[in-house]
């Protein structure tokens, strides 16, 4: 058999968006993925489907796996064939210990490529509003390893010349020993009021930073409870922090918000999360597609040949606009054929659809949803109209039945089908477990009833109460009515039902949540 190849990849400090190109191009590339505690589980999800998984994380009071032993099994399994991606929090070679690894690969033959990242000692302090350089006060700067034992530090680091040698101090992995380097530092040379700076889970929602002096900072981590993985910063740079903490000012900073919409709905808002500070858990509950029931599918052809006859078309989501295009270029259905209908729609989205296709809505509801489309259009309405609805199979009755109650004809095409989606993300589970979401957002009340149902089928007993103290975020009053009667309750509702209007409740309550 072949010998396979190992990219050994730094993953970048902790924000997935962090990794380099040629390091999440490895990652797809790969059969197997051998990753760390420090690398973002969320860059798993870049990895080809099947691809094998390993876990050889360390915590500080034990380890998963020896580095022999995650030496070893790198040249196994590529002596097996595999690609494997070794993924490495922060750069590989910064107290890495690539070089340990990469030796027995070049021992045995066995090509590797190693993929720089973007290394915790800069961009964790960055994140934190504190650039490690400064023209004014520090023009150079020391990484050193924290993580040793007092005994090892004075033998691996000359406090000596460390100390006063470079303007700015970075130590990793040194949370537990801050009181020996502080000691230390204080006994070499630096001043007492020298600013000392310590950042965990730096660039991620969980991202904690706390200051003090070297004689001040031991007493605040121990009061903190201040726990690692951190980075600690010794200088002046770390006065920059209160003029340039951008990361920690963003709206939605320290927020998890799991978004359950079908997939291909959800990147738009996910990306709008992420802009503004939040880490978006993608969870898609729903799946949306074509209908399977050749009957329906014929229901739909036939409504479409009738376009003359209609004097309304009604839409009442993107998606009913997407499929009813679809099934127009399916059957070959001219659109001009719908000539005589006037064409209204719920929400400002459904009319960007149809504006995108070159269409003009008469009118757009002040609320978005059907109740206040019929009070919009009602004095336009004739008895014997005819009104087609392209709608999903689970889309409300309120519409149709109050046309035919106004004497019109609405005639209901199932262009598409809401499903159950079939999610596995043990990650985004293991969140809502731990307490790791921190606000659960539904646009629609089949989110609400499908997340409930791939709880359960997830092996979760009583899903209600894993969700029961967890802020839940509601999309308008048709939504966060089943979100009562659920069982649940919704902290917030967007005054509009948009995604623009859920995003400000979710802002706002973030805010309030943090005092500002």
């Amino acid at each position: 058999m072949n010998k396979g190849k190992v990219y050994l990849v730094g993953a970048g400090p902790g924000d997935p968006k962090l990794i380099t190109v040629r390091g999440l191009e490895c990652l797809k590339d790969s059969d197997v993925v051998v990753y760390d505690r420090l690398a973002s589980p969320r860059l798993l999800r870049y990895a080809k489907p099947g691809a094998e998984m390993v876990y050889v994380g360390k915590l500080p009071d034990r380890h998963t796996m020896k580095q022999e032993e995650i030496n070893r099994l790198l040249v196994d399994l590529a002596l097996a064939g595999k690609t494997v991606t070794r993924l490495k929090g922060g750069d590989p070679t910064i107290f890495g210990r690539v070089g340990e690894e990469a030796e027995l690969l070049h021992e045995n033959g066995i090509a590797f490529d190693i993929v720089p990242g973007i290394t915790s000692a800069i961009a964790v302090p960055a994140y934190a509003g504190i650039p490690v350089t400064h023209r004014d006060l520090a023009s150079s700067l020391s990484i050193v390893t924290g993580h040793e034992s007092p005994d090892k530090l004075d033998r691996s680091i000359h406090w000596g010349k460390v100390t006063n040698a470079t303007g700015t101090l970075l130590f990793l992995m040194g949370v537990a020993k801050i009181g020996y380097i502080a000691d230390q530092l204080i006994k070499h040379g630096k001043p007492p009021q020298t600013p000392v700076a310590l950042v965990r889970w730096g660039t991620r929602v969980e991202q904690q930073t706390i200051v003090g002096t070297l004689e001040t900072i031991e007493a605040i981590v121990k009061d903190a409870n201040f726990q690692p993985p951190a980075v600690i910063i010794v200088g002046e740079v770390v006065l920059q922090r209160e003029k340039l903490k951008w990361y920690e000012n963003k709206p939605l900073f320290g927020m998890r918000v799991m978004v359950t919409r079908a997939r291909p709905q959800a990147s738009e808002f996910a990306d709008a999360i992420e802009a503004l500070g939040g880490e978006p858990c993608e969870y898609p509950v729903i799946d949306i597609r074509e209908p399977q029931d050749e009957q329906v599918i014929e229901v739909v052809r036939t409504s479409l040949e009738q376009a003359e006859s209609y004097q309304w078309l009604m839409f009442t989501s993107v998606n009913g606009v997407d499929y009813f295009f679809r099934y127009l270029r399916r059957f070959g259905i001219d659109m001009r054929r719908f000539h005589a209908a006037r064409i209204v729609a719920v929400g400002p989205k459904t009319a960007e659809a149809l504006a995108a296709r070159g269409l003009t809505v008469e009118e757009l509801p002040v609320q978005f949803y059907a109740e206040s489309l019929l009070d919009r259009v009602s004095e336009w309405l004739k008895p014997g109209d005819r009104a087609l609805l392209p709608r999903g199979d689970l889309a409300r009755e309120v519409l149709p039945k109050e046309l035919r109650a106004r004497g019109v004809e609405a005639v209901e095409i199932d262009v598409y089908e809401t499903t159950i989606a079939d999610t596995q993300d043990d990650l985004a589970l293991d969140w809502l477990r731990e307490g790791g979401i921190h606000m659960i957002t539904f646009t629609s009340s089949s989110t609400v009833t499908n997340l409930l149902e791939v709880l359960r089928r997830r092996g979760i007993e009583e899903p209600v109460k894993l969700l029961g103290n967890i802020p839940i975020a509601s999309i308008g009053p048709i939504t966060t009515k089943t979100i009562q009667e659920a069982g649940l309750h919704a902290a917030v509702e967007a005054e509009a039902s948009t995604l623009d209007s859920l995003l400000e409740a979710i802002t706002a309550y973030n805010q309030e949540r943090r005092g500002l």
